[in-house]
């Protein structure tokens, strides 16, 4: 479908860079931009939106572009949409619509599906009355002998689809929460076994899904582990969380999550919390950032917005400039809590590996054990869960040098030899 995208420049810093984010959106639409039309604006206008001669011109571009949709980069009102389909004559999509429309063609499981659905029937809720297609006919009567104004059938059958609406919000959510009491089990469980955990975190298309396969395939993970990717904008809105089992017997959890954009609808964001727990609990945040966009900043931006958005604070994180092998930026290279990287080459997502680790397992000791030859089940537990530097067999029983977890630190203290 042809479409136009509009939008309003009120001194906005990054304006160019989010009317280029609109019409990838609506590639990712399906949607064919075949004209952008701005307007500068200190304020939208309260009815339209648009100034009407502005909004004239988009009617007449329209005509002549052949476009049977426009899309808007902002969030509009019921009236707005009703005055600007009105005027122009064509089909209104709001930045927020396109993103949900995104989303519900992306979901996959039961969960994601839930989670649209009700962001969806949100949004829906205040505009029912919006559009020309739509429009419920509101007669009132005349002052009975009570002094009142009757209602009248329009206004009864707009109640009633409110009604509908909320309950099936109601339903929704009662059906979502039984879902989402599963991964609050599994992440309880993970908590109890202190299995610590990592989240990959950033802007949609940054490569998170890239990375972690990449991870997967370098620690040896079967083929059937790998999650999927493709080069589009919110490929997949599903966190998939698996576990990664390093030679030196370190273990970790590690979840690719939805990606952001910017505006992302509050309703969505709302929706998507549960999903989004697997951040809000992570030991350890890598922010998957498209070092070959110009835009990258913006991106960081986004992302830390949405993350505050949702609760999760003081978590450490790793910066993770991916895509460097498209851009003129040396790779890999690490310095700090900072990445340049390619999640296709090896090299790269090995020193990405060596930054995890020694984020994620700095609080792991280095101790010597001397462990008498009738308490081998400790020897055991050692080669099942520490990285063993050195081993003797003396008189007494096993010297061993390891790195150990503090939990097993706990476990050997009465065997220390220091």
């Amino acid at each position: 479908m042809n479409n136009i995208i509009a939008g309003i420049e009120n001194n906005q810093a990054n304006f160019d860079y989010t009317m280029e984010e609109l019409a990838a959106l609506a590639s990712a639409d399906n949607l064919t931009v075949v004209k952008e039309i701005r307007q500068k604006l200190d304020q939208p206008v309260a009815a339209t939106y648009f100034g009407k001669g502005k909004a004239e011109e988009i009617k007449t571009a329209s005509e002549i572009y052949d476009a049977q949709l426009l899309v808007v980069n902002d969030e509009l009102t019921p009236t707005q949409i009703r005055n600007l389909e009105t005027i122009t004559n064509l089909t209104i999509l709001d930045r927020t619509a396109l993103i949900l429309e995104i989303f519900a063609s992306r979901a996959r499981t039961k969960e994601a599906k839930l989670q649209v659905q009700i962001a969806k029937l949100q949004y829906q809720l205040p505009r029912l009355q919006t559009g020309k297609k739509d429009q419920l006919d509101q007669q009132t009567a005349g002052n009975a002998g009570g002094g009142y104004t009757n209602r009248g059938a329009g206004e009864t059958k707009l109640e009633l689809n409110r009604r509908v609406i909320q309950k099936r919000i109601s339903n929704l959510r009662k059906e979502l929460k039984e879902l989402t009491k599963n991964h609050e089990v599994q992440r309880q469980q993970r908590q109890k076994n202190q299995l610590k955990t990592v989240a990959l975190v950033g802007y949609t298309n940054a490569g998170k899904s890239t990375t972690m396969n990449q991870i997967l395939a370098l620690t040896g993970a079967k083929q059937s582990k790998q999650v999927f990717e493709k080069d589009m904008l919110f490929a997949t809105l599903d966190t998939a969380v698996r576990k990664i089992s390093l030679e030196d017997k370190k273990e970790f959890l590690l979840s690719d999550t939805v990606g952001f954009v910017s505006k992302l609808p509050h309703q969505l964001v709302k929706s998507f919390r549960a999903t989004l727990e697997e951040a809000a609990q992570a030991d350890l945040l890598i922010q998957v950032i498209d070092g070959a966009d110009e835009h990258a900043k913006e991106m960081i931006a986004t992302t830390e917005a949405t993350l505050k958005e949702i609760g999760v604070t003081d978590i450490p994180m790793i910066y993770a400039y991916n895509k460097a092998d498209k851009s003129q930026l040396t790779y890999p290279v690490a310095e700090g809590n900072q990445i340049t990287y390619s999640a296709r080459q090896v090299e790269s997502i090995e020193l990405l590996l060596e930054l995890i680790k020694k984020e994620l397992f700095k609080d792991y000791e280095e101790h010597t054990y001397l462990i008498p030859y009738n308490q081998g089940r400790y020897l055991d537990l050692l080669n099942q869960q520490a990285s063993i530097s050195k081993q003797d067999y003396l008189e007494t029983g096993y010297l061993v040098k390891a790195e150990v977890a503090p939990k097993l630190a706990g476990q050997l203290a009465q065997f220390l030899s220091e």
